[in-house]
């Protein structure tokens, strides 16, 4: 340690005080003990202080030139080539011309020294320090920066190291970070631009010369893609061979490619030979391995797109690159055409063009599909499997972008056959080698099909010939994604996909494969509907078949059990697979029931009720036999397949719910209903069995999900009198020891309730028997809220009096939101049989303020019945239920339920607020005597709590309701309409209530100053939709006094790039705040604004303003905004970066 130390004063007093050996001597000891894992965390501070220190002493980069000339220690070199960074990008204004040029002649040349000994990422880093130079000082400084570039790619020596300088140029000079101003910024891209040609004829160049000099076997043109030849690709089954050195520079050349593609435009340089170049080298990932020795790396330089540190091949000339650098060339090929594709804005003069690469793609398409290989034994799926993966997810991206951006374009061209193109792609997709590749291209044909839909919807006049173009590879489509998703065919395939675990969207890795096959079926059935039905309908058959023929092997066992009696393995294996195939084939047919409603009912009524006769009897057969109760050889397994293929024949009867509400309101114009209510009373026998506590819960929810959906949707007049209705009635009513599952027990409430209150289908009102239905529903109610009435006071006597709050709250919560969109009557019968039960509720409520728990409950329920009742609650009991809340709702409990973010407390503040922007949206005069308390709320209790700390939900919930409160009672503030106080022009305002105005702005105001987006964001909104609807920023005193506080802010904002991802919004609402007074913005504001910036010199200030042209027009302001930011951020760094005592000018 005491080396480390006594080397410490070299660096610490001065530099120049010793020799420069030393001085490197003694940095690479710190460097390595820095490194070293015994320094401590103390010491490795007090060092990087030190390193820190030397950086920042004028001159320090001479030191450094001669460390990296003179030190291979890795550390060193980093460090040094850190301080040319950090003195190119942050201090490059302040440094001496003379240094300037003295940097720009020394690195180069260190680098054309050096960079065949530097590891890659050393001579990266060298590199980029060099690019940073040009992007400051080329071309008026630096004249020969981008010439020498170029000759270096030329140099067959130094070929690759020129194009890592000529990539990172793309890089650095396109997109460049802060460190320009945008006159800089634009001069660059412009300067580039006139370089492209000459760039892209070189890139040319050099992969032509590479290609014709390694290709075997592989010379002549891609044919025709109508060519029907059988021997087109006979040549390709000679692998084509390359050697390591122009494998590397070729890799090179294409990343550069890619990078520029990224962003130049589409126009006449990027020629048919480029694109032919790239097409060639896009073949090597179609290539088989080979068995070859893999190729030893140096410097361990791995990377994609490295190349060896010698600018050479990685090893001897002549050795041939192995299978993965070809799949590489192969991968980056597919970049760079990926880059072309994505192109929307495409020239007209770029049809042939387009035509061009399709052609191309049709001849890499027909490659990859090619069975005719080295080996006979290739299947297609094997040749895919050998392939590089990620070669083949570029070329899948491909053929996405072609289909969805550029299909429209080329499907008219007599030249591209699209059905052959689409007999590839149905080979390419139905031969992926794993399942995100298969369902990636099922994207594909869901892009196509939905293309397809919407050419016919235009084109209803030749929609026939259309469909009569594509209609066989649609029904071979539909044939093979419905083969995909059985386990009888494709079992050992699909029982990899895991069924357990969920993702984001709550659906397991099956699950979605299932939903994206069924989404293509339904896409085909839109199509081609009497096609998939008899494409579908026989599968099904068959399956159902197997799952009614188990009844027969149902044996007694023992006094009351019965026993599945099929036991061999295979047997078991065949009923699963066929169990899983069923249960799939369901929902198949559930996913097509939109198809046979709406105008199509009476043309596909056959069809629709044939399904439904036929779900029907399954579901009245699985709950007959119940199979969920029988014991089996293989429980684990077949149980669970057993009890899902039950449950999804119930859904899928539930998916033809509005078939059925269409076919009811049609019988009853008729006299024979005999149909129709066979198929409802054959339901309901189907589904009451299953609404019992010892049917399995997913059986159980099937089955009250389609009750809820006949007592919804369907709605037949005669349900509430058939006995299986009448049996749930008395079970809900009467039998409290078996209680269903919460779940379970809503919905069937739900049910229930919606079969009483619900008005009838093509009945007049006379007929609705609202009188009966309402005792009825009264007696209901009466009996679900017996216990919850019945509680004592104070409930904490009995000890069960929170579950059955928050139960039957639960429930009541559900049957109000399920009507709230419902007629009058409905609304009136419900809340007559609720009324008893709000005001116990509003009794309890003082009660339980101190259990946060049932407090969420309880304001959940009062919530509800706001948004769906309120009218019918009346104004007295309102107000009431609003006062008691409020006198609740004291500052101390607000802060003590607030301060527990996420807990039940601050949930319940948030219903309480939503509660309240309920009742402040309220038209008329009704609520407006609560205004001033809820204001008061608002701005004197809530907003102090939550101004400075994060609470998102409350704050949220806070601002929705303060918007709200200006937004739908504008006249509580201001008097005059919109119209009179734009005639007055500029007369006095009428305004009350202006301390409460005034404080509401200043918490908008407020909040733009902190850190959380999405307030921000919202906020921000609500202030557009103000003056959208009330002018705000034209109002007086919001434009006197707070207009240009609110510009101020958000220019801010934008300058510390705080917000970044609102940038358009921002500059959105700054446009239309200028716009109030646009000659007052620019004369006065902007002046105002740039003297208060700091860090800025006069010339400086005056420039940034000339420069800021006063235009008008939101896209010439939008630029001025981002011009005025970056420069201003620009001209920061650079007086940052000025020596003490620089005379500016």
């Amino acid at each position: 340690m005491s080396s480390f130390s006594s080397s410490l004063p070299h660096l610490s007093l001065s530099v120049l005080q010793a020799s420069e050996e030393g001085s490197l001597r003694a940095l690479e000891s710190l460097m390595t003990e820095f490194f070293h894992s015994c320094t401590t965390n103390d010491r490795k501070r007090e060092i990087e202080e030190l390193l820190n220190s030397f950086a920042g002493q004028p001159g320090s980069w001479r030191h450094c030139l001669y460390f990296l000339s003179n030190s291979r220690n890795e550390y060193v070199m980093m460090y040094s080539l850190t301080v040319f960074e950090n003195l190119v990008n942050k201090m490059w204004v302040g440094v001496a011309s003379g240094d300037k040029a003295e940097l720009r002649s020394c690195l180069p040349k260190l680098l054309l020294s050096q960079h065949a000994l530097l590891p890659f990422f050393i001579r990266n880093k060298l590199c980029k320090v060099i690019v940073d130079i040009g992007r400051q000082d080329w071309p008026m400084f630096y004249h020969d920066f981008f010439s020498n570039t170029l000759q270096l790619v030329q140099s067959p020596s130094l070929a690759p190291l020129g194009l890592v300088l000529l990539k990172m140029t793309s890089e650095e000079l396109v997109c460049p970070r802060e460190d320009l101003s945008v006159a800089r910024k634009e001069e660059l891209k412009k300067l580039l631009l006139d370089q492209i040609p000459t760039v892209l004829n070189l890139l040319t160049g050099i992969l032509e010369t590479v290609w014709d000099k390694h290709s075997v076997a592989v010379t002549t043109p891609p044919p025709s893609p109508t060519s029907r030849e059988p021997g087109i690709l006979a040549g390709d089954s000679t692998p084509m061979v390359l050697e390591a050195e122009s494998g590397a520079l070729c890799l090179l050349a294409l990343e550069c490619l890619a990078h520029l593609f990224s962003w130049i435009p589409l126009s006449s340089s990027i020629t048919p030979s480029l694109l032919a170049s790239i097409f060639h080298f896009a073949r090597f990932g179609c290539q088989q391995p080979l068995k070859t020795k893999p190729l030893p790396t140096s410097n361990g330089d791995s990377a994609p797109g490295s190349l060896p540190a010698n600018g050479g091949g990685h090893g001897r000339t002549g050795q041939m690159v192995g299978h993965a650098e070809r799949a590489r060339l192969g991968v980056m090929a597919m970049n760079c055409i990926n880059e072309l594709m994505c192109k929307n804005c495409v020239p007209v003069d770029f049809e042939e063009f387009l035509l061009r690469m399709f052609q191309q793609t049709f001849y890499l398409l027909q490659r990859l599909t090619n069975t005719h290989s080295h080996s006979n034994t290739h299947t297609v799926k094997s040749r895919l499997q050998e392939l590089d993966e990620s070669y083949v997810e570029k070329f899948t991206d491909f053929l996405r972008l072609f289909v969805s951006v550029h299909l429209r374009r080329i499907e008219s061209n007599a030249q591209f056959p699209l059905v052959e193109f689409l007999a590839l792609l149905f080979k390419y997709t139905f031969n992926q080698p794993n399942h995100e590749g298969y369902l990636a291209c099922l994207d594909i044909w869901s892009i196509f099909l939905d293309y397809l839909t919407t050419k016919i919807r235009s084109r209803l006049a030749d929609s026939d010939s259309v469909i009569n173009r594509y209609k066989d590879a649609l029904v071979l489509l539909l044939r093979e994604v419905l083969n995909r998703i059985q386990f009888r065919l494709n079992q050992s395939q699909l029982e990899e996909l895991d069924d357990e675990t969920l993702d984001d969207d709550q659906q397991t890795e099956w699950q979605r494969y299932l939903r994206q096959s069924l989404e293509v079926v339904a896409r085909v059935m839109e199509l081609l509907p009497s096609q998939t039905f008899s494409v579908l309908f026989p599968v099904l058959q068959e399956d159902l078949d197997i799952y009614l023929g188990l009844q027969q092997f149902i044996v007694r066992s023992g006094t009351t059990g019965r026993r599945l009696n099929i036991t061999a393995e295979a047997d078991c294996r065949k009923l699963h697979c066929a169990l899983r195939d069923l249960s799939s084939l369901l929902q198949a047919v559930g996913r097509l029931a939109e198809f046979f409603t709406g105008d199509v009912f009476s043309a596909r009524f056959n069809d629709a009720l044939a399904i439904v006769q036929r779900l029907v009897e399954v579901s009245c057969y699985g709950s007959q036999i119940s199979l969920y109760d029988v014991e089996m050889a293989v429980p684990s397994v077949l149980k669970p397949d057993l009890i899902d293929v039950h449950a999804q024949s119930l859904a899928a009867l539930q998916a033809y719910s509005h078939w059925l509400a269409q076919f009811c309101s049609e019988v009853q114009r008729q006299q024979d209903q005999t149909q129709f209510v066979d198929l409802i009373r054959s339901s309901m026998a189907a589904t009451t069995p299953l609404i019992n506590a010892k049917v399995p819960e997913k059986l159980l929810l099937s089955a009250c999900h389609l009750l809820v959906s006949m007592a919804t949707t369907v709605r037949p007049v005669f349900l509430v009198s058939l006995p299986a209705a009448q049996n749930i009635f008395n079970l809900i009513t009467e039998n409290h020891n078996h209680r269903l599952p919460q779940e379970a027990h809503v919905l069937v409430c739900r049910a229930l309730s919606n079969m009483l209150l619900l008005p009838w289908p093509s009945l007049p009102e006379a007929e609705q028997q609202w009188q009966s239905r309402s005792a009825n529903h009264t007696r209901l109610l009466s009996s679900l809220t017996q216990q919850y009435r019945l509680l004592p006071r104070p409930p904490s006597h009995h000890p069960n009096s929170k579950a059955v709050i928050q139960q039957t709250l639960c429930v009541l919560k559900d049957l109000v939101d399920s009507i709230s969109g419902e007629a009058t009557k409905s609304r009136q019968i419900c809340y007559h049989s609720l009324q008893e039960s709000v005001q116990v509720t509003l009794a309890l409520f003082p009660l339980f303020i101190q259990q946060p728990d049932v407090t969420d409950e309880m304001l959940s329920f009062f919530l509800t019945l706001f948004q769906a009742l309120r009218v019918q609650m009346g104004v007295a009991f309102t107000e009431q239920i609003i006062q008691t809340f409020l006198s609740m709702f004291t500052r101390e409990q607000l802060a003590v339920s607030i301060l527990q973010e996420g807990s039940s407390g601050s949930k319940a503040v948030e219903k309480f607020l939503k509660i309240l922007q309920v009742v402040v949206q309220e038209p008329g005069q009704t609520f407006k005597p609560l205004l001033p308390s809820i204001l008061s709320l608002c701005l004197d209790q809530v907003y102090p709590i939550v101004a400075e700390r994060s609470c998102p939900d409350v704050k949220a919930e806070m601002f929705e309701l303060l918007f709200q409160i200006l937004h739908q009672n504008w006249r509580f503030f201001f008097k005059s309409s919109v119209l009179s106080s734009v005639q007055r022009s500029g007369a006095e305002e009428l305004m009350e209530n202006q301390a409460q105005f005034i404080t509401a702005m200043q918490a908008f105001g407020q909040s733009f100053l902190q850190p959380d987006i999405h307030i921000f964001k919202q906020n921000l909104s609500y202030l557009e939709v103000l003056n959208t609807k009330h002018k705000l920023y034209h109002r007086k005193l919001f434009r006197n006094t707070m207009l240009f506080h609110f510009i101020n802010v958000l220019l801010q904002v934008l300058l510390h790039k705080s917000h970044d991802l609102l940038q358009d919004d921002i500059t959105l609402a700054l446009y239309n705040m200028a716009a109030v007074d646009f000659p007052a913005f620019y004369s006065s504001f902007l002046p105002e604004f740039l003297n208060g910036c700091q860090g800025l010199d006069p010339h400086q200030r005056t420039t940034l303003a000339r420069n800021f042209t006063p235009e008008r027009d939101l896209p010439s302001f939008s630029q001025g905004v981002y011009r005025i930011v970056n420069d201003l951020r620009f001209y920061r760094l650079c007086n940052g970066s000025l020596p003490a005592g620089t005379l500016k000018l």
